[in-house]
């Protein structure tokens, strides 16, 4: 027997000290709206919080909301629309690019809605974290709802003709 492979036995029968815990060995904490604000702050990001308690900002001019929701409001969730919209005739060439993009990439999830007579596309993260987070879990699910979000929104300039341009009332980050 090696050396290496009886550290195991050595352990378990008290003959070696047990791991130490790690600094960034931080128990998971329940999410909060104030954890995520926090979190955006961190990172010299601007928002509000809007008439129902969201917060929200804009993106490389695509808005973006960072919700709670489920019924202890577990779910993280972050999602973000486009700031153009396309005309109904357009619903081919939209759900053939959000089909690309969702058969070839994990995130965002990317969906198109009806809104007042125009097409309007989203993004979407979301993650169950019912037991909490650190703050490196919750730091790694909004990058990535935000990151690969505004990636898909620019993705979808290149190929969408251009038609419409948004008008976000809150300043870029």
């Amino acid at each position: 027997m090696s050396n290496r492979s009886g550290l195991w036995l050595l352990r378990m029968l008290g003959g070696m000290p047990k791991p130490t815990k790690r600094a960034d060995d931080e128990p998971p904490r329940i999410v909060t709206r104030d954890r995520v604000a926090d979190y955006l702050l961190g990172r010299g990001y601007r928002f509000v919080i809007d008439d129902d308690g969201d917060l929200t900002g804009t993106w490389d001019g695509s808005r973006f909301w960072f919700l709670l929701l489920g019924e202890h409001q577990e779910i993280v969730q972050v999602r973000g629309r486009w700031h153009r919209t396309m005309p109904l005739e357009q619903r081919r060439a939209v759900t053939l690019a959000l089909n690309d993009w969702n058969r070839d990439r994990i995130w965002p999830k990317a969906y198109v809605r009806e809104e007042e007579g125009q097409l309007a596309l989203y993004s979407e993260v979301s993650s169950d974290l019912e037991v909490g987070a650190t703050d490196q879990q919750l730091a790694q699910l909004i990058a990535c709802g935000l990151g690969t979000g505004v990636q898909m929104f620019s993705a979808l300039d290149s190929v969408l003709p251009q038609d419409d341009a948004g008008d976000p009332d809150v300043p870029d980050n």
